[in-house]
């Protein structure tokens, strides 16, 4: 751990120099002194509590060299990793994801870091290229989505290469595994939180958007809001916000920013769920950060994902991310991760096997129809004929109970 008086970045980390402090301390206003304080004597105590208060409060966790000491704790990371495994990923099985890996390592670190060289540029790439691989040979049931690398890069920026790798593999395991599945519908049904939320909050607002489905929400909830928003000071500080807490309150925060823009959309028409959906779809900009994490907070506090209507959250399949990580997933293993993602796979299999079976049905409902009340028919006279009983006794005692209700009901 790294002392209180001065923390030093990480092996490899390189801040773009966007959320350093000024280096004239009178430009810094007095309180972010006593939170950097505050938030070293936290880590120095390794006190989980205190660090969610003081990433979620207004500024977060303020400079890279702080992340840097609170993210590995929020994330439950090892602090020593053992160096002679450390090239060990180079010798499992190529992942079958890999080749678009490199696709869009080549389209990463567009908006940040700025004022470098195409070398530099180039070494970071390789950095990003490296730290997803690893992460996908080390566990290969994962399956790659595009978005995957604009998470990454924000680690790689802010943790260094080496902490970075201890980091992604969390938050790949305990934070985002449903969206690495081999299909998205754990994702889509994330999203189906979300009118449940705003139902809860503003019943008016969610029949205005109920002709509207929630995928507008897909990118920015799938990559933790990497891909949407451009600044890295911003970036930074959301992801205070979002690793200090469980991941479904990432899902809270876009219920919070439809809330945020509710004259807006109330000013589009409702059959023009179109026009809703590619509003949405974008995040607001400026962007208020801060006021967005309040409300975001408010919500989930006051209409916690137990109490949701629409049964939405008990949709959510229990081996699912939303429902194991409620508790920061601090303590709990890879291994057990492992074991959440097959069960996982289980349940998508059994869900498809349902989906096709109800089809079916539904494709044949009228042969099928025909072909059930002819054996029905064929079963009851074999009835009548092994007991001997006579149809018309049949009818009367059919009839007997239907005349006492209707006798009784008048």
């Amino acid at each position: 751990m790294a002392s209180e008086d001065n923390i030093a970045p990480p092996k490899g980390a390189e801040s773009p120099g966007l959320s350093r402090a000024p280096s004239d301390s009178q430009s810094v206003p007095d309180f972010h002194g006593i939170k950097r304080d505050e938030i070293l004597r936290a880590c120095k105590a390794r006190d989980v509590e205190a660090l969610v208060s003081l990433s979620t409060s207004e500024g977060g966790l303020l400079q890279d060299d702080l992340r840097q000491a609170v993210w590995p704790i929020l994330l439950g990371c090892d602090y020593s990793p053992d160096h002679s495994t450390a090239s060990e990923w180079t010798s499992l099985p190529v992942h079958g994801d890999e080749e678009q890996v490199k696709l869009d390592v080549n389209r990463a670190f567009v908006h940040y870091p700025n004022c470098q060289t195409e070398k530099e540029l180039d070494g970071k790439k390789e950095q990003l290229s490296e730290l997803i691989t690893k992460i996908l040979r080390r566990y290969p049931m994962l399956c790659y989505f595009q978005g995957y690398h604009d998470i990454a890069q924000v680690l790689l920026l802010v943790l260094g290469a080496e902490q970075a790798t201890c980091a992604m593999e969390r938050i790949s395991l305990f934070r985002i595994r449903d969206y690495m599945l081999p299909t998205l519908s754990p994702a889509l049904k994330h999203l189906q939180l979300i009118p449940a939320i705003i139902d809860s909050s503003d019943s008016k607002l969610c029949r205005h958007l109920s002709g509207t489905k929630p995928f507008f929400a897909l990118a920015a909830t799938l990559t933790l809001y990497a891909h949407d928003i451009q600044e890295y000071a911003d970036i930074a500080r959301l992801y205070d916000f979002i690793l200090s807490h469980e991941p479904v309150v990432s899902i809270y925060l876009f219920a919070a920013i439809i809330l945020s823009r509710k004259k807006e959309l109330f000013e589009i028409p409702i059959d023009e769920p179109e026009m809703i959906h590619f509003t949405l779809s974008k995040l607001p900009q400026p962007i208020d950060l801060e006021g967005l994490i309040s409300r975001a907070m408010e919500l989930y506090r006051t209409h916690p994902p137990e109490k949701l209507p629409f049964r939405a959250w008990r949709r959510i399949p229990r081996s699912s991310v939303l429902k194991t990580s409620r508790d920061l997933s601090l303590q709990a293993t890879p291994e057990e991760a492992t074991e959440l993602f097959e069960q996982q796979k289980q349940h998508l299999r059994r869900e498809e096997l349902r989906q096709k079976a109800a089809g079916l049905v539904w494709k044949y409902r009228r042969p099928a129809g025909s072909i059930g009340l002819a054996v029905f028919v064929g079963v009851l006279s074999y009835w009548i004929m092994r007991n001997d009983v006579s149809p018309l006794s049949l009818w009367r005692q059919f009839l007997r109970p239907l005349r006492s209700a209707f006798q009784r009901r008048w």
